[in-house]
C-alpha cells in the first residue's frame, strides 16, 4: 500500500477545510481543535512538498495543486460512502431528516405531515431548515429546495415538484380602503419585498404593464415569506406570495388577492436526495407520499381553481 495512505486523517481534515474554506469550521465539523487541523495540514503539505492552501481575507482557498488533490479525494470519499451504504442499508423503520424552506415547512408541509406519520408510524421525521443545497456532508436525507439551482453535477438526484406563479396579496381592510381597480394603485401602497433572485415587485409590475420606479416607492425588504405575510396581515401594505403559501390566510379571511395577475415563472420547488444514501427505503417512502400529496387537491384549492 502507498505509504501516503497512512495519513488518512490528514486527508479527511484536508477535505473538510477545502470544502468549508476555513480551518476553524473544519475543526468544528471534525470535533477537534483548530490547532490540530492546522498541524495536520501543515504536515500534509510537508509530506507532499507543495502548498495546498493560501489565505484570502478570512477564507482559506486551494492552490492549483490543492484543487487537483481535493477533486480526487472528494471523488474517493464519495465512492467509499457509496460502498459502505450498499452493505449497510438501513431498514425502512427509523429517523428521516427533512429540510425545507421555513415558509414551506410552516404553511404547507407541517399541516400535512401527520398523514405521513399515520401511513408510516415507524418513520419519525425531523424537520429543519438549511441554506446549503449540497446535502452530501450534512444530516439531511431529503431536501425540498426553492430555486432554480441544479445539483446533478454533484451526483445528487433532483426532481421538480411543482412551479407556482407569484401574486400580490394584501389585507381585506387595505383592499376595502383602496378600492382596487387597476394595478397602478399598488404604487401608492407600502410594498413588502421578499428578497429573491427569481422575482420582485419590479418583475411583477413589468408583468402587469405598470411603469414603476423603485426610488419613488415605499417599500421594505424582508428575508422570508413568513415575515412578509405577517406584516401584510397586520395591515402593513402588500406583498408577493404563492397560492400554496397564502392559501390558509386567504381561507381565514386574513388576506385577499387584489389582482389575479401572476408572475411566471415564479417559484420552483424541487426534491433533492442522495442516491447512495443508506436510508434509501425511507427516502423512497417519503418521495412517494409527497408526490401523492401534491397531486391531491384540498376542497379550498379546488374552489380557487373553479373561480379562475
Amino acid at each position: 500500500m502507498d505509504k501516503r495512505l497512512r495519513h488518512l486523517s490528514s486527508l479527511r481534515y484536508f477535505e473538510s477545510a477545502a470544502r468549508l474554506k476555513s480551518y476553524s469550521k473544519a475543526a468544528e465539523e471534525q470535533f477537534v481543535s483548530q490547532a490540530a487541523i492546522s498541524q495536520k495540514l501543515r504536515q500534509l503539505e510537508e509530506q507532499l512538498k507543495c502548498k495546498l492552501f493560501i489565505r484570502r481575507g478570512r477564507e482559506m482557498h486551494l492552490t492549483d495543486k490543492g484543487q487537483i488533490l481535493h477533486k480526487h479525494i472528494d471523488d474517493g470519499f464519495k465512492q467509499i460512502i457509496t460502498g459502505l451504504n450498499r452493505i449497510q442499508n438501513e431498514p425502512l423503520e427509523g429517523l428521516l431528516n427533512v429540510s425545507a424552506p421555513r415558509s414551506f415547512s410552516t404553511r404547507w408541509l407541517m399541516p400535512r405531515l401527520w398523514k405521513f406519520t399515520m401511513e408510516y408510524p415507524h418513520i419519525p421525521i425531523r424537520v429543519q431548515s438549511i441554506k446549503d443545497i449540497d446535502i452530501r456532508h450534512t444530516e439531511t436525507d431529503v431536501l425540498i429546495w426553492q430555486g432554480e439551482e441544479s445539483v446533478l453535477h454533484l451526483g445528487l438526484e433532483q426532481e421538480t415538484l411543482f412551479e407556482e406563479a407569484i401574486f400580490p396579496y394584501c389585507s381585506p381592510e387595505l383592499a376595502q380602503s383602496m378600492k382596487f381597480k387597476s394595478p397602478e394603485q399598488l404604487l401608492k401602497c407600502w410594498l413588502i419585498d421578499f428578497h429573491s433572485a427569481s422575482f420582485s415587485w419590479d418583475h411583477w409590475f413589468a408583468t402587469a404593464k405598470v411603469k414603476a420606479k423603485r426610488e419613488s416607492l415605499q417599500w421594505m425588504e424582508v428575508s422570508t415569506f413568513d415575515m412578509a405575510i405577517n406584516a401584510v396581515v397586520a395591515g402593513h401594505g402588500a406583498c408577493l406570495a404563492t397560492e400554496s403559501i397564502s392559501a390558509d390566510f386567504v381561507e381565514r379571511g386574513l388576506l385577499v388577492k387584489p389582482f389575479d395577475i401572476g408572475l411566471k415563472p415564479g417559484i420552483r420547488y424541487s426534491l433533492i436526495s442522495d442516491p447512495s444514501s443508506s436510508r434509501a427505503l425511507r427516502i423512497g417512502a417519503f418521495k412517494e407520499w409527497l408526490n401523492k400529496e401534491l397531486s391531491s387537491k384540498t376542497e379550498f384549492e379546488r374552489s380557487l381553481e373553479e373561480r379562475k
